[in-house]
């Protein structure tokens, strides 16, 4: 085991060797990376206050031509000397530099790391305490005089709700943010992280949100391996109680995939609280850090999102539309309904009450995926226990159902009217493979005319969705078309929610 105390500028390392030694050996090492650079600053201050004062001599006078040969003399003594300080200043720079990738390797108090990336550097400091913009609910319409009553005769309310979201109301959203939590994960959180470093060679670095959040991230890249997986970077997007550490990056690091990991604010490294808005702005320095810093476009990143993770990648997306594809495994549509079902009926005052509360911390990701564009695939755990609202033998109950049907509704409205709905429901029903192909087989659906139809449509229009194609189909061709579209937006994997996910069942979305 290896454990770094940091109390900067000094970082002190105990380090337990592996063969059994219980004997710990304190190693003081001297971290002074913003030192050296300040006295490199006052060196070429210096410089510059000797060349002025010889200027300021020749131009007055002080210094004539018989003086000038021993003058440059001692000008050249001490331009050496200052030669001989910036190269041992240069020498000095490449040590902690390469230093600080060896210190990488070990485990450290992550508080005191220097950040290796910050929101500033790419956007204007002036807009950091606004945050990056969020999809609200609209407002509803109201009087100016029904308003004011209304407002007053729900202030205590707002305020209950206000006081359980900033208490335990966030903690039971995102248990993982709780120190308990984290501490009695701490082993196997360790553990996991030494895999990431020493198997797949990860970079940790700490990244500073627009909100002053540092944010812990892990990088693996994959691009000189030379397969075609690792010129695509995956974001993983982890789950309320979720750790990059023993997260979902396992599963497309198995794929051969570049991946970035992060942790929400208050998890593990990273600071802050998970709030909606300080989530959105973590996901946003992630994304900058990826195209900045690592070197990878739009383009060619991929957004993965298990369970509650769903909101931030669908911010994501929502938000950087040229991003390659979203995969959206174990998600849901909104955290209302999962909420409501833990509350007996008796308490409709509490439901009320956490109705509001969920205003406050809304984590719906369906609103912000239907902006989106890209391809998107959606997988739903046949067993889930997490985010049905009955039981995980009701399948139908799964929020990830209601997820599909309002993206297909969204983006393909003239298919999905009251029949499209009702047999994609039937196919949503089935419970096992057998009956799903079973329901598939029975409508007749023809997989090419599908593909053929839905080209033709994009090639002649070439718009954006919501599309308009099955206008002036039949019933029996519009009821192919939800039975494809939905098979093709998302796939079943018989398991619970938090059974890890296998690289063979990562693969990316359909594309037209």
């Amino acid at each position: 085991q290896t454990k770094v105390v940091s109390t900067s500028p000094v970082i002190r390392l105990w380090d337990k060797a592996r063969s059994g030694d219980t004997d710990k050996h304190l190693i003081y090492l001297r971290f002074q990376r913003s030192n050296v650079l300040e006295s490199g600053r006052r060196m070429k201050g210096y410089t510059m206050m000797v060349f002025a004062s010889l200027l300021l001599c020749l131009s007055l006078g002080f210094i004539c031509s018989s003086k000038l040969v021993p003058v440059s003399q001692y000008v050249g003594t001490v331009l050496v000397c200052l030669l001989g300080v910036a190269c041992l200043r240069g020498e000095a720079t490449y040590f902690l530099l390469s230093f600080q990738k060896k210190l990488r390797c070990y485990d450290f108090d992550f508080s005191h790391w220097p950040l290796d990336f910050s929101w500033t550097e790419v956007s204007s400091p002036k807009l950091s305490k606004a945050g990056v913009s969020l999809l609200r609910p609209e407002p509803r319409l109201r009087g100016a005089a029904d308003s004011v009553l209304h407002s007053v005769r729900t202030l205590p309310c707002h305020i209950i709700s206000f006081v359980i979201a900033h208490t335990f109301g966030r903690r039971m959203l995102y248990p993982g943010s709780v120190g308990l939590l984290q501490k009695a994960m701490r082993p196997m959180l360790q553990q996991g992280q030494a895999k990431l470093i020493e198997e797949f060679d990860g970079q940790r670095n700490k990244l500073v949100a627009c909100d002053g959040n540092e944010i812990d991230t892990m990088f693996v890249d994959r691009r000189r391996d030379g397969g075609q997986n690792g010129q695509t970077l995956v974001i993983c997007c982890e789950g309320n109680a979720g750790f990059y550490e023993v997260g979902c990056m396992n599963t497309p690091l198995e794929g051969g995939y570049s991946v970035l990991g992060w942790n929400h604010p208050g998890f593990g490294g990273s600071t802050g609280v998970p709030f909606p808005q300080n989530e959105a702005n973590a996901m946003d320095v992630v994304i900058q850090f990826a195209v900045h810093k690592l070197g990878f476009s739009l383009s060619d990143i991929v957004i993965y999102a298990w369970s509650i993770g769903g909101f931030t990648a669908s911010w994501a997306v929502m938000s950087y539309p040229e991003i390659q594809s979203l995969v959206l495994d174990a998600s849901f549509d909104d955290l209302l309904p999962l909420a409501l079902k833990v509350m007996p009926d008796s308490w409709n005052f509490f439901c009320g009450l956490l109705t509001v509360v969920w205003l406050m911390i809304n984590t719906s990701a369906c609103n912000s995926l239907c902006r989106y564009q890209g391809p998107v695939l959606l997988i739903r755990r046949t067993r889930d226990e997490i985010i049905t609202t009955t039981g995980p033998e009701d399948i139908m109950s799964n929020r990830g159902n209601d997820l599909l049907l309002k993206l297909l509704q969204f983006r393909y409205p003239k298919i999905m009217t009251d029949e499209g709905i009702r047999v994609v429901r039937q196919w949503l029903g089935a419970s096992s493979p057998l009956e799903e192909a079973s329901v598939y087989s029975g409508y007749e659906v023809d997989d090419d005319w599908c593909v053929s139809v839905l080209q033709s449509y994009q090639a002649d229009r070439d718009v954006s969705f919501p599309w308009s194609v099955g206008e002036d189909m039949t019933l029996e061709g519009r009821r192919q078309l939800a039975l494809f579209l939905a098979r093709k937006y998302m796939r079943n994997f018989e398991a619970t929610h938090c059974t890890p996910l296998p690289a063979i069942e990562f693969h990316p979305p359909w594309r037209l």
